[in-house]
């Protein structure tokens, strides 16, 4: 596994190199998501869109 800080590197190494400070906060935010939905696909932490769709319906 690669260590949190060597993948935040890459992320930042890959932007433009004026690529401002939120810029960068934004695509490393994003990239979290991604891994934590990942995190949640692997460990079986998902519902349907069917399941979704009901959920949604009763609001």
């Amino acid at each position: 596994m690669t260590a949190p800080k060597d993948e935040a590197k890459k992320i930042i190494d890959a932007l433009p190199e004026d690529a401002t400070y939120e810029e960068i906060i934004k695509e490393l935010a994003f990239d979290k998501m991604v891994q934590r939905g990942l995190e949640d696909v692997e460990e079986g932490r998902v519902i349907s869109n069917e399941e979704m769709k009901s959920i949604i319906a009763k609001w």
